[in-house]
């Protein structure tokens, strides 16, 4: 998640022009590069889904002013921002409706996606509302796709990706572990928790592989949200909650500090 250096060419002459006809010096002069374009992909924890504040042009797909790509779009003041990530993402929604906006002039992306793919809402409305077998046995299923048949998605958007911004640094970030082990907490069983928990390490995983391979940087959620998980005290994420599809999302805590520092430092 390094950022390409792009020179302001076009700063540096105008700035030299100016000093040549006002007659002020030369030598001390310089330049700040260009933050490089940036677009912001994936599903509802890159659109910021459980933050609050959305945009309220960005309807279902949940677009939140306080989601980790609005909050580094407003410290860096990038060349341009595409906010193109979408509650609800899949893979192939990504490579159906998100890729418009990258280009040859595209210096960096985010993007999270593959969770629900896998199942992730199916998933966890078992969990919440069936038995410690029931849980298991559709994580199971989950996890059977993610080894099987996720990484050939992964590789079509990514491979998209870098067809339509050859020259972008991409930076994809994983997805955090939902709960404290251990921990006296309501709501699941500690058998759910834990098969949650190991799923999430399934999935980040698979991303992680299919992300180096492609030669992009990972962003290591499950290590950001590490104190933070649900049962820990101190949460970056809802639990089950209302309006319920913000439920298991992160918060604007875990935006501003979970997300947003692993893809600063990526990026």
């Amino acid at each position: 998640m390094k950022l390409s250096r792009l020179a302001g060419s076009l700063s540096a002459i105008t700035l030299a022009a100016t000093l040549a006809l006002t007659g002020a010096g030369s030598a001390q002069a310089s330049t700040k590069p260009a933050t490089p374009a940036y677009v912001a992909l994936g599903d509802s924890y890159s659109s910021g889904l459980g933050a609050g504040s959305y945009y309220t042009n960005s309807g279902d797909c949940k677009r939140s002013a306080k989601s980790y790509p609005a909050l580094w779009a407003a410290a860096h003041a990038p060349a341009s921002f595409a906010f193109a990530a979408c509650a609800g993402a899949r893979t192939g929604d990504v490579l159906g409706k998100q890729l418009g906006s990258l280009n040859s002039s595209t210096g960096l992306v985010s993007i999270s996606i593959g969770g629900n793919d896998a199942g992730f809402g199916d998933t966890m409305v078992t969990c919440v509302l069936n038995s410690d077998s029931a849980c298991v046995n559709r994580i199971n299923e989950a996890r059977t796709f993610v080894q099987n048949t996720l990484p050939g998605e992964l590789d079509k958007v990514y491979t998209a990706i870098k067809g339509r911004a050859p020259s972008a640094h991409v930076v994809v970030l994983g997805y955090p572990r939902f709960y404290k082990l251990g921990a006296s907490c309501a709501g699941l069983s500690e058998t759910k928790r834990k098969a949650i928990n190991a799923a999430a390490d399934l999935l980040n995983s698979v991303i992680a592989k299919r992300v180096a391979d492609h030669g992009f940087a990972y962003g290591d959620a499950a290590a950001a949200f590490a104190g933070h998980e649900l049962c820990s005290g101190s949460p970056w994420l809802n639990s089950v909650t209302l309006p319920v599809e913000s439920s298991y999302h992160p918060t604007a805590a875990g935006q501003s500090g979970g997300y947003l520092p692993v893809f600063s430092r990526a990026a």
